[in-house]
């Protein structure tokens, strides 16, 4: 990761100061870097020690963080990680061309890797997730949004990046078809199971800890599983009230929404959907060679299940 950490830095480097100034200040706010991170495990799992693969985890991470500029703009985030996003402290058109930037230099730099196939995965991830993207935006207010409308959405929104950064793991240690086929799959299911948790954190986590409020989904007009769950379990009364808040974006009942959330199981049977996410990805492991990155692949998408942040 210190390597990446490197390979990032040196790649930022530009001689228009604002795009430094954004960039380094999005990507330094503290993320998880979980999926240039299953890059590097799954290379080393697979006995890939070429220096490409921090290339390429740097060109994963710059998508994702490319995406998180544009994503902060549409729903005009105040709060990423718990300090002002970058569309806050330096305007959105600042966010938008920096996000462009992000994307551009990491297309400069999966050419590098001189791999069509390469470039192919990263090309039709980059493509799904800004169609993911136009799919959450269509479905924003929308109450009639459906489990599989949803799971739709994020395995393209979200899941994608995860398994093309596994998928391209897989290619640069040359492993065969099924077991690149194996990656792809642990990858969109650890993807799965992280955005699941990830929206139920914005019922019950802890502010101090995933640096926003609870509820903010909803409050930016986001449909999401437990939302999904609570109205499809709870009474003709708590589906209406939730409805509402969904159609009007109205948040003055939030804490009411959240109650309603609690008391219809939903949470838990949103855990249980993430559950079933981690144990398929669980399962995808089996082919790989035994050894330490391999065991840690495999623990990985439990640890997801327990996360706070």
């Amino acid at each position: 990761m210190r390597a990446l950490d490197e390979v990032i830095a040196r790649r930022l480097q530009t001689d228009v100061v604002l795009v430094g100034q954004v960039a380094r200040y999005i990507i330094t706010a503290g993320g998880k870097r979980l999926r240039p991170a299953l890059l590097l495990l799954l290379c080393q799992a697979l006995g890939y020690r070429g220096e490409q693969r921090f290339n390429l985890a740097a060109v994963v991470e710059f998508i994702h963080t490319a995406t998180l500029l544009h994503d902060d703009v549409v729903d005009d985030s105040a709060l990423r990680r718990g300090r002002p996003t970058a569309n806050q402290a330096f305007g959105r058109p600042a966010s938008v061309l920096v996000g462009d930037f992000l994307y551009s230099r990491a297309f400069q730099m999966m050419v590098e890797a001189q791999s069509m196939a390469i470039m192919g995965v990263l090309a039709d991830a980059t493509n799904v997730i800004a169609q993911g993207e136009v799919m959450q935006l269509m479905n924003m207010k929308d109450a009639a949004l459906d489990e599989q409308g949803y799971l739709q959405v994020i395995r393209s929104k979200t899941a994608k990046l995860f398994e093309a950064s596994a998928r391209v793991a897989a290619i640069l240690a040359g492993a065969p078809p099924e077991l690149e086929a194996d990656c792809a799959t642990y990858g969109q299911a650890l993807g799965t199971a992280f955005q699941v948790i990830d929206d139920v954190l914005d019922y019950t986590g802890d502010v101090s800890l995933t640096g926003k409020n609870l509820g903010a989904d909803l409050r930016e007009g986001k449909i999401t599983l437990p939302l999904i769950l609570a109205m499809r379990k709870g009474s003709t009364a708590q589906r209406a009230l939730i409805e509402q808040a969904i159609e009007t974006a109205d948040c003055s009942r939030i804490d009411a929404v959240l109650e309603v959330v609690a008391q219809t199981g939903a949470l838990q049977a949103a855990l249980e959907v993430a559950a079933v996410e981690a144990h398929r990805a669980a399962e995808a492991t089996r082919r790989l060679p035994d050894g330490p990155h391999a065991r840690a692949l495999l623990k990985l998408p439990t640890a997801l299940l327990q996360r706070q942040c």
